[in-house]
This record gives C-alpha cells, structure tokens and sequence, in this order.
C-alpha cells in the first residue's frame, strides 16, 4: 500500500512537471523551436524579412531529450564524486543550459548568414534580448527533469539509471509541448492573415505578418501570449502524465514480489488503452460541437 511518505512525493513530482511543461513551452516559444513559430525560416524566401529568434534545427522531444540528458550525466558525475545532491543538480542544469544556449545561438546564426541571399538582416539585438531568456527557461526546465529524476530514482526507487530516467522525461516534455502547446505558438500574431485553426497549408508557409500594435513583431510577443494559454496547457499536461503513469509503479512496486509487477503492466496498458478511448470520444465530440473546418472563398482553411 502507499503511505503519507510516497503520496508527498507524487505530489511534489507533480508540480514540478508541471513547472517544467510551463517553462519548455515558453522556450520554445521564445526560440521559434516548434510550428508554426519556426516556419519563419521560410519567410525570407517568400520576401517576408523578420526579426524573430529561430533556432528550429530539431524537434522538441530531441531537444529536451539532450539537454536533460547532458544535465543529468553532468549531475551525476557531481554526485559520484560526493557533492550534495541539490548542488549537483544545479550544475547539471547549468551546463545543459549553457549547452543548449550554445546550440542556440550557432542555429540562428548560421540560419539567418545562410538566408543573406534572400535579404534577411541578422540583427544584434535580437540574439542579446532571445539568448538569455532560451538559457533560462532551459535552465528550469532541465533542473525540474532532473529533480523528478532523482525522486525516481533515489527515493521511489525506479529500475532504470538516473540519466536514462531524464532521456526518457525529456523527451516526453518536448512532445507533449510540440502537440499541446502547438496551438498558442503565436499562430495568432504570425498567420493573423488567415482563419484561425484552419493549419497552414504549405503554399502559405512564411507568409507572415510581421508588424503588432507596439510595433514590429519579435518572439517576445508570443512568450506573453503563451504564458497565459500555451504553457499553462503544457504544463497540465505534462504534469498528469508523470504523476499518472507514475503513481501505477508507485502503489504496485515490481521489487515487492512478481504479481505485483504484473499487475503495474496491466494497469499502465489499461492505462493507455483508456487515453486512446477518451482521446477518440473527444475528437468526436469536438466534430459535432464545432463542426468541420470549412473551405473559404481563397481556399485558405480545408475540411479536417
């Protein structure tokens, strides 16, 4: 049976997934890492030249499975040697941060030196207000993956190493923040030009609208967006995955005797099962309530 012990760290797992979803959306966002934020590469080559942060050489789940990866191999290293525990996960996060910083700035960079061709400045001030902000969101949410890690591992007991656990986290945060968060990644700002939740049909992509009420349009306008609806979204999400596929191992700890093991199987498969079934009454629903996206007269939206 779980005791008071176990249920306090399910909870505290909780929030912290729930502050890392939050803070790898808004990185995300803020480095134009995920659709439709880093469709802005194609915009210099349909003569739409921007002043956004886009550093999309890879998709979420690859890259917040490296960073947490690096962090927790660093963090553990810092352990092995006997540094207190807590430290050790600051310095991890710190050096992925500080890696993930890097990667970055040389993807912009080499990006935008790469659409000279097509006129698109590479602007200064754009990389010192976008690079700080990457590193800090990168920051917490590694440093919240490694310390759900660590409760895995050293207290809940998880069979699988310390780093693996983070691999295998991270790349859970960067899907659930590529698909839950997709919809507030500043759609909103960049494709204002057409009907909202009819996608992006690939004649249109880069077609963006680059100018806001306050003036040109940069990633800072969509974080404070996505702070109020994409991250938040993220962050629920990702916080009931962990602790609901978390709690099944917990209650039925495969180290107490084999049935309990299989019955932690059975439950995560019935588990799944019922996401898929819900995931379906849902989408159905959705389709009645709303009805289909309808092609307009431009043909900008197509029937889903």
């Amino acid at each position: 049976m779980i005791n008071f012990t176990v249920l306090l760290l399910l909870g505290l797992i909780a929030v912290l997934a729930a502050i890392a979803g939050y803070t790898e959306d808004l990185e995300s966002v803020i480095g134009s890492q995920s659709n439709p934020n880093s469709q802005v590469q194609l915009a210099p080559q349909v003569m739409r030249p921007h002043r956004y942060f886009n550093k999309a050489i890879s998709g979420e789940p690859i890259s917040n499975a490296l960073t947490a990866a690096i962090g927790a191999s660093v963090a553990y290293l810092f352990t092995y040697i006997s540094f207190p525990f807590l430290v050790s996960l600051v310095l991890g996060s710190i050096v992925a941060s500080l890696f993930h910083a890097y990667l970055a700035f040389v993807s912009h960079t080499g990006r935008i030196a790469s659409q000279g061709r097509f006129k698109q400045p590479l602007y200064k001030d754009v990389i010192r207000s976008h690079i700080f902000p990457i590193a800090a969101y990168a920051f917490l949410t590694v440093f919240c993956i490694l310390s759900i890690s660590y409760i895995l591992k050293y207290a809940l007991e998880h069979p699988f190493p310390f780093p693996l656990i983070s691999l295998i986290l991270g790349i859970s945060v960067g899907s659930i923040g590529s698909s839950i968060g997709d919809v507030y990644y500043g759609a909103e700002s960049l494709y204002q030009n057409y009907p909202f939740g009819a996608g992006i049909n690939a004649a249109h992509s880069g077609d963006i609208v680059r100018k806001g009420a306050s003036g040109i349009l940069t990633n800072h306008d969509h974080t404070y967006f996505c702070s109020m609806f994409g991250a938040p979204a993220t962050g629920l999400a990702f916080s009931a995955t962990v602790f609901l596929t978390t709690w099944i191992t917990s209650v039925f700890n495969p180290k107490d005797g084999t049935i309990y093991g299989v019955l932690a199987i059975i439950l995560g498969i019935l588990f799944i099962i019922c996401l898929f079934v819900l995931n379906r009454i849902l989408e159905i629903y959705a389709h009645h309530r709303f009805g289909p996206y309808r092609e307009t007269e431009k043909g900008d939206a197509v029937d889903i």
